[in-house]
């Protein structure tokens, strides 16, 4: 979600503005679909409602899958360029304040305002907690929340300037390495990812948090994801990947849902890691549909969103706020909606058609405020 450089607007790639923009609306609509998972535990039709559950959780599966890797991907590509403009000191200084800034008002303000809503507002039943809130809870409500995407990239990007340095600034130039990744190449990377997430599943599974961390055990993905971006900016790839490429990544990733994504869940919670054979099949089939999708929806919106537009510019200006402030925005909009009474599917799509045009005001609001619009 992080701004590509600016330059001149006949440079500028549309395109991946858009894309940027849609994944913030799907990470809007992941959160909202999680409250609304969380919440349905305390509603009198828990029971009755297994097909409503089991839509919203494999709706989130299928979302982590892919869309924060290629969030990592797109801001790996835009990383060498803003580091060349603005050597080593400028461009650490700038990712400090634009990332870690934000990171700390989520910290101290955003998540003990999430923390209470999704925590206190919640019957004693669902969550075990009898203790009434107090300011001695405070403490207790800090954290990173999805701000984990921030900290991370900051890791990232210190270890790529440490690179950068270590190897006396040299840079790759796209004249050095031209064309675009075989798919002999492609079919590779996908084993070796698959591979490296089922070995760290045996240690770290789906669903545990570490360190304030959800989906560490992405992490194989998350960093070849950002060292990809960085060769697709030397070599072109967004630009000159061929659009048969990304439609054959469509009919892979849906291919592979079809038949890896039941075989995986036949386990039941199996798949989540420890080194069961259902666990193989979720690391093949999450590699194997992250990187489909990436070619797809690079291509897709390369395709037909290459374009300015007065709302994709809107939306784009709007991302990286929306998503620094949009997980308490939506606690509350779901607990407003708590006292209508509405099949949980309808409830669903009322949150989600509410949450998301509310989300992109709010930030728009927070980025008319002096100073923080410079942050945002």
């Amino acid at each position: 979600m992080d701004n590509p450089a600016t330059g001149k607007v006949a440079n500028r790639l549309f395109f991946v503005d858009h894309l940027r923009a849609a994944l913030i609306i799907l990470v809007v609509l992941h959160h909202v679909a999680f409250i609304s998972l969380l919440y349905s535990a305390e509603e009198p039709a828990y029971k009755s409602s297994v097909a409503f559950l089991l839509l919203l959780l494999l709706f989130l599966l299928v979302n982590q899958a892919y869309f924060m890797g290629l969030f990592f991907l797109i801001s790996g590509y835009f990383t060498p360029g803003s580091f060349d403009h603005k050597g080593p000191a400028s461009y650490l200084k700038g990712r400090l304040l634009r990332l870690g800034i934000p990171t700390l008002i989520y910290m101290f303000i955003l998540s003990p305002i999430a923390g209470i809503g999704v925590i206190y507002q919640m019957p004693a039943a669902v969550t075990g907690i009898t203790t009434p809130l107090t300011w001695q809870q405070y403490p207790t409500l800090i954290g990173i929340g999805p701000m984990w995407f921030a900290v991370m990239l900051l890791v990232f990007e210190f270890g790529y300037v440490t690179w950068r340095m270590a190897t006396k600034n040299r840079v790759e130039h796209s004249a050095t390495n031209p064309g675009t990744p075989t798919y002999r190449t492609i079919a590779a990377f996908i084993l070796v990812l698959a591979l490296a997430n089922y070995l760290l599943r045996i240690v770290i599974p789906l669903s545990r948090y570490v360190f304030g961390f959800p989906t560490l055990a992405y992490l194989p993905q998350y960093i070849s994801f950002f060292i990809i971006g960085m060769m697709a900016h030397h070599r072109n790839w967004l630009q000159t990947i061929p659009n048969s490429m990304g439609k054959l990544g469509f009919r892979v990733a849906l291919a592979s849902t079809l038949i890896l994504f039941p075989l995986a869940l036949s386990g039941k919670s199996a798949f989540l890691g420890g080194g069961y054979w259902p666990s193989g099949a979720y690391a093949l089939w999450d590699s194997t549909f992250s990187v489909g999708m990436c070619l797809g929806l690079i291509t897709f919106f390369r395709r037909f969103f290459d374009r300015p537009g007065r709302l994709g510019s809107f939306l784009s200006q709007n991302a990286y706020a929306v998503y620094v402030f949009h997980f308490p925005v939506i606690i509350l909009l779901v607990l407003a909606l708590r006292g209508i009474h509405l099949e949980q599917l309808l409830k669903f799509g009322l949150a989600a058609i509410i949450g998301v045009p509310l989300c992109f005001a709010f930030a728009y609001l927070v980025r008319e405020i002096p100073l923080i619009n410079r942050i945002f």
